[in-house]
């Protein structure tokens, strides 16, 4: 099969690229920059900047599947600057109409747990998300990301799925996420703030949601235009995280809480029922591990 991967130089798009090429895939990674973490990955990746439709021509069009993360993902930093939701929907638009100019037929959409705003603590199942919820820039350009699937699935064919990921993490990201900013806060043994004392989300091990990705490329055709909770299933509070990162490099950082910053989710689980029905999904990083394993990666590779 024949991979298109938008966003190759990410977290995500990083790993999966990995583990596809281990797979024995044919991959096309796209990207504005480098991939400065792997250069196999560097190697297949094309450089182009998806908010201009025209810069697509730079890409081959015998794709099988376009896998679509690329995305301005910092929830606040869209808050302070929405141009980067507009940076969002542009990419997202240009790439369906490549598929579609293209007849590229299947299609996989990135988006978020943020598309359930703040309405409830209770697990969410996929038919929970609602546009009265969207809590900031970020989250209408996700909304939106998955309105324009739905009308390319109806109006030209692209069948497609439309996984909602939550906090993704464990390796190739050195942005200010909360784990790799703790981590190395915790390393210099700074103050960790946290932005909300009863903030508790779904953290999903990276491994763990490439696996979800990957098993998707499978069974599409038992989960086409549908859309999918992709996480582990269970949640944490930001406090624990502290308490587990500060604890695993013996760091004597002080831990600050602040109010919960506007735009951001407060509770999130995900119910993953579907995702293990329809894809046989089975997350096997529990956030401990996880943690474990970050801190390890961190202190090898940064």
């Amino acid at each position: 099969m024949k991979i298109l991967v938008t966003g190759s130089s990410g977290t995500i798009g990083t790993r999966l690229c990995e583990k596809l090429l281990e797979n024995g895939h044919e991959v096309v990674g796209t990207d504005w920059k480098p991939n400065k973490w792997q250069s196999a990955v560097d190697d297949i990746t094309i450089n182009v900047d998806l908010r201009d439709g025209a810069q697509l021509d730079k890409l081959p069009t015998d794709i099988d599947t376009v896998i679509h993360l690329a995305a301005n993902a910092r929830v606040y930093e869209l808050v302070k600057e929405p141009d980067m939701a507009r940076d969002n929907f542009l990419s997202t638009y240009n790439t369906l109409e490549f598929a579609r100019k293209n007849n590229i037929k299947r299609f996989i959409f990135t988006s978020s747990r943020e598309t359930y705003g703040n309405d409830t603590n209770d697990p969410h199942t996929e038919d929970m998300m609602r546009v009265d919820n969207c809590e900031s820039a970020y989250t209408a350009s996700k909304i939106g990301g998955e309105a324009l699937m739905k009308a390319y699935w109806r109006c030209y064919g692209i069948d497609g799925i439309v996984f909602r990921l939550s906090n993704v993490y464990g390796m190739y990201d050195d942005s200010d996420r909360v784990i790799p900013l703790f981590i190395r806060q915790a390393q210099a043994n700074e103050t960790l703030t946290i932005f909300g004392k009863e903030k508790c989300l779904d953290f999903t091990y990276i491994d763990d949601t490439v696996s979800g990705i990957m098993l998707a490329l499978d069974k599409f055709e038992d989960a086409k235009n549908q859309t999918i909770n992709l996480a582990f299933g269970s949640a944490t509070t930001l406090v624990r995280l502290a308490e587990v990162v500060k604890e695993l490099l013996g760091s004597n950082s002080e831990m600050k809480i602040s109010d919960n910053r506007p735009g951001e989710v407060v509770q999130y689980i995900a119910d993953i029922s579907k995702a293990q029905k329809l894809l046989g999904y089975a997350p096997k990083t529990s956030f401990d591990e996880g943690i474990k394993k970050s801190v390890e990666w961190y202190g090898a590779n940064t």
